[in-house]
């Protein structure tokens, strides 16, 4: 055989060792693989306020002899922002803000109102209970509905509260003693 015939046999051999080895690799035109995505549950709230999440109520003395106090004048000067990721399905599928107060004051009661979220943020924000609520010792339903959400943080973000003060009623006025109480206001997110 003459080298130019050897040449064109050896090369012709080994083209076809190329394509034999590329057939038994078995790629294919398509491919695919797995990506897993955690997502966390959260369930944070916080107050925001420009200067102090601590609110002084003072009722006023009367001046004119056989009248009662006054109430002071309603605070909204906080705001409740929050962030949720709920479960998809059972009894975290949604969540509500709580609240309650560490005591009550005899014959004075203390109210909060919950405003519509400011529109901030994105998700599917709780809804207030439209009559607000009188502050108790036991946790009572302000803000119910809420799901994977977040309100935006600081103040005019969320929900503002209003919180109002007054005379239980005149049956209890009796109840009234001069000084300073305070009491704690406590907010909680959880599972409905």
């Amino acid at each position: 055989m003459n080298k130019t015939i050897k040449k064109m046999t050896l090369v012709v051999m080994s083209l076809i060792g190329l394509s034999t080895y590329s057939g038994l690799a078995q790629d294919t035109k398509n491919d695919n693989h797995t990506v897993a995505i955690t997502i966390p549950e959260v369930a944070i709230l916080d107050l925001e306020l420009s200067s102090s999440k601590n609110i002084a109520a003072s009722f006023i003395a009367p001046t004119e002899a056989g009248n009662p106090i006054t109430v002071p004048a309603n605070n909204t000067s906080l705001w409740l922002n929050y962030s949720s990721i709920v479960e998809p399905t059972g009894a975290d599928a949604t969540r509500k803000v709580s609240v309650k107060t560490s005591a009550t004051i005899p014959g004075i009661d203390i109210k909060v109102t919950a405003a519509t979220d400011a529109g901030a943020g994105a998700g599917t924000k709780g809804v207030p209970v439209a009559a607000g609520v009188i502050l108790t010792t036991a946790d009572q339903d302000l803000i119910t509905g809420v799901g994977s959400c977040w309100t935006d943080t600081g103040t005019s973000k969320g929900h503002q509260l209003t919180y109002e003060f007054g005379l239980t009623s005149a049956a209890t006025y009796s109840n009234l003693a001069s000084g300073t109480t305070t009491v704690t206001v406590t907010y909680t997110l959880s599972a409905n």
